[in-house]
């Protein structure tokens, strides 16, 4: 009988995975401590899987060496950089993920964050738990109409937030890899360079994939270029942006602020520059959560892992020129 193994979850119980798997006559097993996330621990418990289900395993080569029965480590989630994916595809092992399962709720907390920090909602909570009543003494509140809204990566949750920013009275900029300046996306948003979006945008909102080419893509260097009145949004993967170079820009009073939810180590240090700086909103990972939207992660990410295993065709895979190496 094969068997897939929940090798590692941030997702709380497995019943709705046991359920799957079992139901289409796959054995099942489950690990979930933190420990299980180890390239070592993997090797353990994977030995005699065909399939893993993983949150944030640690996925390297030397798992895939010594791994050369599994046929598919399938992603809660949509960016794979905890995964090998060379190596996986060496292996002849598909590595799936869910885009899209959280265009929605992750599109509404970039929003969420954007107006909280434009509006210093936080700051203002603060200032009233502690007996201060006057907003006049923080910052100008801003608004949404007569500001830009600058969308960096234009996939399911950048064209969702797009849409929402303009709903809200935004005036919309988009750049993408694939997006060509002077052009327009399909629902009329105006395509620019990186360049000129850092330098217009009042609101820059991260929505791209981590790749090397997008590592730290927001530094110090692109920083100086904004608007002193902007604010940064990071829903997307922390090492996007220089988080520390943000927090000195932030306590040097060179950006409105920013609302971040992801971040390069996690969970975030307390002694981090970007926890101590001013005017800043922060979230631990949570963008992508809500009920909904973990109940459709779960499914559709254990659904690619039996497909695999069963010998048909997974929803969605980054590396599909691993089934020829199976």
């Amino acid at each position: 009988m094969p068997k897939i193994v929940v090798s590692d979850t941030d997702l709380g119980d497995t019943a709705i995975e046991k359920q799957m798997v079992e139901a289409a006559g796959i054995e099942f097993a489950a690990f979930g401590n933190e420990e299980d996330r180890a390239p070592k621990r993997l090797i353990e418990h994977l030995q005699d899987a065909d399939g893993a289900i993983t949150s944030y395993g640690s996925y390297t080569a030397d798992v895939f060496e010594a791994l050369p029965k599994l046929k598919v480590v399938s992603k809660t989630g949509t960016g794979v950089d905890n995964i090998d994916v060379a190596a996986a595809t060496k292996n002849g092992t598909m590595v799936c993920n869910v885009p899209g399962y959280g265009t929605e709720v992750v599109s509404d907390h970039a929003i969420a964050l954007a107006m909280a920090v434009l509006r210093r909602i936080n700051e203002m909570d603060a200032d009233m738990r502690a007996g201060v009543w006057d907003f006049q003494r923080r910052r100008p509140l801003g608004q949404a109409r007569g500001r830009s809204f600058g969308i960096v990566g234009y996939g399911h949750i950048g064209r969702a937030a797009a849409r929402k920013a303009r709903g809200l009275g935004f005036d919309v900029m988009v750049w993408d890899r694939k997006g060509v300046p002077g052009r327009f996306t399909p629902e009329d948003f105006p395509y620019v360079s990186l360049k000129d979006l850092l330098a217009q945008a009042d609101v820059v909102s991260f929505h791209t994939a981590l790749t090397p080419e997008t590592h730290h893509l927001l530094d110090a260097k692109r920083i100086a270029t904004m608007k002193p009145g902007a604010v940064v949004i990071n829903t997307s993967r922390g090492a996007v942006v220089d988080t520390d170079a943000l927090a000195d820009a932030l306590v040097a009073g060179k950006l409105w602020g920013a609302g971040i939810d992801v971040f390069e180590e996690e969970p975030v240090s307390l002694d981090a520059p970007i926890c101590k700086a001013p005017h800043t909103v922060l979230t631990p990972h949570a963008a992508y959560w809500s009920e909904e939207a973990a109940i459709e992660l779960r499914k559709r990410c254990t659904q690619n892992a039996i497909n695999v295993v069963l010998g048909k065709k997974p929803e969605s895979c980054v590396n599909a020129e691993a089934l020829a190496e199976q």
